[in-house]
């Protein structure tokens, strides 16, 4: 994908915009994250575990992927964009094609070649380092990018939890030996701690099972919902645990293994790493069982792929010596699901501000009165001028029916304007997380909205989660 466009660079009123939201929910939708989305017309499925993202999905998408591509970028990490179809002589020289499973789906072309549609690419970055960088002195190199992948799952349910086209953020490390590689693994894992933080999730990272990817240091970061996947044991400790405003020189090792050792010390881990002995040394009133849902995972594997496939460097000796590799991923259109499992009530979503489409809602209770539609037209330009993101319920509906769509699609907060309030000189500024209102003049909640959202225009630094966030402390 491109950059995204500028916020606010559209005119976004409900009646030029294309919102298919639906009244019943889908029979095939069994969580929440997979109704909401299609009701709130964010996705539609285009065959089993396969969806096309329609205009408020694909929005919510470019926010999600534009603060993983700040954080990386951030952390010091390059982007890169490698195709989708791949030589499976790439994996055939690691000795993954055999091995990977049925996940994995091959095609030959027209002169009967095989190929792969990308899982994941090791291999082929490999490849390219193996082609361009000879010595240790191009090293630390992290390579990433963002990309939509494949895997043929056998069942695939859940909506984008578990589809089988996804979009994911996969990124590489080459390093001459494992101080500098562990180094990596650890300014990934910070980075990652932000990341999700400015999407006002808490995701925490679980010592895990590296699966076909290999290696034996591996995180996975998981959101914790009862509708998660994977079975977790974690001491609750871990819980109260916040990234905050710390600033974090992603070139001090020192200081980024510390960070590690504050979020891995707490015991947590999935149920394939599961130590019922070392739990059991958790105080009791803080041992924790539940279910989480896997946003993202990292790895060191060392030489496992640099060696067969002969990704070495000069070293300072002057000798060639196979790089220390690790991966790193970010389920990206996964994290959406993840999201609004973690925050959404009977009504619909609520979605947090770093990732809400649009930063505020306008619902006219009268349309076609003259007072009405020109201050509501105000503040709609008001917003606009500040460089928020508005979204105008300028059609010709009744009210319960605005309310119910702008509670389906989750922004967090709505500027309610009708002929009663302006009377008084007043709108109504709600909180879509508590339903907590109050009314004030126009200016002054476009000012409140303003406020609320400061800190995600600043430097992509400093967001505190939306969870620990009140009204109140807005107002």
């Amino acid at each position: 994908m491109e950059p995204a466009l500028t916020e606010g660079a559209f005119d976004m009123r409900l009646t030029r915009y294309f919102l298919p939201v639906l009244k019943e929910t889908p029979s095939e939708a069994q969580i929440a994250s997979h109704r909401l989305m299609l009701r709130a017309g964010m996705i539609k499925q285009a065959t089993a575990g396969i969806y096309s993202w329609l205009p408020l999905g694909f929005k919510v998408l470019r926010k999600v992927e534009n603060i993983v591509h700040e954080e990386q970028a951030r952390a010091g990490h390059i982007p890169i964009q490698m195709p989708v179809l791949q030589s499976a002589d790439l994996w055939r020289e690691s000795g993954r094609y055999d091995d990977y499973g049925e996940e994995m789906l091959r095609m030959k072309d027209r002169h009967g070649r095989d190929m792969l549609y990308t899982p994941t690419a090791e291999e082929l970055v490999t490849d390219i380092f193996r082609a361009h960088v000879g010595s240790y002195k191009d090293l630390p190199l992290t390579l990433y990018q963002i990309q939509w992948k494949f895997r043929d799952e056998i069942r695939p349910r859940f909506g984008v939890m578990r589809g089988r086209e996804f979009y994911m953020k996969d990124g590489y490390n080459f390093d001459l030996d494992y101080d500098s590689a562990i180094h990596a693994y650890n300014r990934h894992m910070v980075s990652y701690l932000r990341t999700y933080e400015r999407m006002g999730l808490q995701a925490i990272p679980m010592r895990a099972d590296s699966g076909p990817i290999g290696g034996d240091d591996t995180h996975e970061f998981l959101v914790l919902a009862e509708t998660g996947e994977s079975e977790v044991f974690y001491d609750s400790a871990i819980t109260t645990l916040q990234f905050g405003e710390r600033e974090v020189d992603f070139d001090d090792r020192d200081a980024c293994a510390a960070i590690v050792k504050e979020w891995t010390t707490p015991y947590a881990r999935t149920d394939e790493t599961h130590d019922a002995d070392l739990f059991a040394q958790v105080p009791q009133e803080r041992q924790r069982r539940s279910r989480g849902i896997e946003v993202g995972q990292i790895f060191y594997f060392g030489t496992k792929y640099s060696e067969p496939m002969g990704a070495t460097v000069q070293g300072p000796d002057g000798k060639a010596v196979p790089v220390h590799m690790g991966s790193h991923g970010i389920g990206v259109s996964r994290l959406l699901g993840a999201i609004i499992e973690a925050s959404h009530d009977d009504k619909g979503i609520i979605w947090p501000e770093g990732v809400t489409p649009f930063h505020c809602g306008i619902v006219n209770l009268k349309q076609g009165d003259d007072e009405a539609d020109a201050a509501s037209e105000s503040i709609y330009a008001s917003l606009k001028a500040l460089g928020l993101d508005p979204l105008y319920d300028d059609r010709d509906e009744r009210a319960g029916g605005k309310f119910a769509t702008m509670d389906l699609i989750g922004l967090p907060w709505r500027i309610t304007v009708g002929p009663r309030g302006l009377k008084n000189g007043v709108v109504e500024l709600t909180c879509r997380r508590t339903g907590t209102s109050e009314e004030m003049p126009p200016e002054q909640a476009v000012e409140r909205v303003a406020q609320i959202y400061a800190p995600h225009f600043s430097s992509g630094s400093g967001v505190e989660p939306m969870a620990n966030r009140s009204f109140h402390t807005w107002l």
